[in-house]
């Protein structure tokens, strides 16, 4: 027998939630164990609940979703975050990716995302609107193009851009020593590389660059 993936949903707003457990509900292997209208009401109804996935709106009142996904990342490491947002942003993103968040979806694109989103979230792996993702890309060549400056990408080993790859799908370096057959000692290095090659400072900073290069999506 299949175990089903459990599911909270959280929005201040009665109509989508109830929309996005119709639509989740209607898939075999997803059961929405609980619902919050708010932040705050979120984090109660995942510790009382426990769910694999936690789908929260990024606005909600008393704890928004930011706020309410730092705590839940902190006092639930098992639960898998997904954010659900109005805002085509970079920065909303990455404040998302900040706080432990492996999915960001818009919330006009949730109702053909959000299955997919969560079961990626589920195998670890991190998961984008596919307008968001090329936005991002659109932007950063845009950007690039500004500046007057090489992406500098073109400046990683092969290898330095396979770990890359591994690394924003959300392996950690022991799994991806083992996928490669590589010591951890020397992913650590070739990770430190290729973060300084890519001025990149942190683990949702390197998602992020993966998004924009359509690395991962």
């Amino acid at each position: 027998m299949t175990t089903s993936i459990r599911i909270v949903l959280a929005d201040d707003h009665t109509v989508i939630r109830q929309g996005l457990r119709l639509l989740l509900e209607r898939h075999a292997g997803f059961q929405v164990v609980g619902e919050a209208a708010d932040g705050r009401e979120a984090l109660d109804v995942v510790g009382a609940t426990t769910p694999d996935v936690a789908v929260l709106d990024i606005a909600m009142p008393n704890l928004n979703g930011i706020e309410a996904a730092r705590q839940i990342a902190n006092r639930f490491p098992s639960v898998a975050i997904v954010v659900l947002s109005m805002h085509a942003d970079e920065s909303y993103l990455l404040q998302a990716l900040k706080v432990g968040a492996r999915a960001y979806l818009l919330k006009d694109s949730a109702d053909t995302d959000l299955i997919a989103a969560i079961r990626a979230v589920t195998e670890g792996k991190a998961f984008f609107s596919p307008a968001i993702s090329r936005l991002l890309a659109d932007d950063y060549v845009h950007q690039l193009r500004e500046r007057g400056v090489q992406d500098s990408y073109e400046l990683l080993t092969p290898r330095e851009r396979e770990i890359l790859q591994l690394l924003a799908e959300g392996k950690s370096n022991k799994a991806v020593a083992t996928l490669l057959n590589l010591s951890p000692f020397t992913v650590d290095t070739h990770r430190n590389r290729l973060m300084q090659k890519l001025n990149l400072h942190s683990a949702p900073e390197l998602v992020l660059y993966a998004v924009r290069k359509g690395i991962i999506s």
